[in-house]
């Protein structure tokens, strides 16, 4: 299952960061960030809750860029 969510980051190289981290995530299959968009796009592994995973998505997220924000 594929799905788009609104991002909120200053920059390039943060919204690099994201999708490390979103990509490192347990459940995520694949993940990738549109800076100019503000979108991520994410594909969760087979059978994963796309909610629970991406709470972890965003504590993930935030570790590495503390003012971001992944809009569920």
């Amino acid at each position: 299952m594929k799905k788009t969510y609104k991002i909120d980051v200053d920059c390039a190289n943060c919204a690099n960061k994201m999708e490390d981290a979103a990509k490192h995530t347990a459940g995520v299959k694949d993940a990738s960030v549109n800076f100019m968009l503000l979108k991520m796009n994410v594909e969760f592994e087979e059978g994963q809750n796309p909610k629970d995973v991406m709470q972890e998505v965003r504590k993930n997220c935030k570790k590495v860029e503390d003012d971001c924000e992944v809009y569920i």
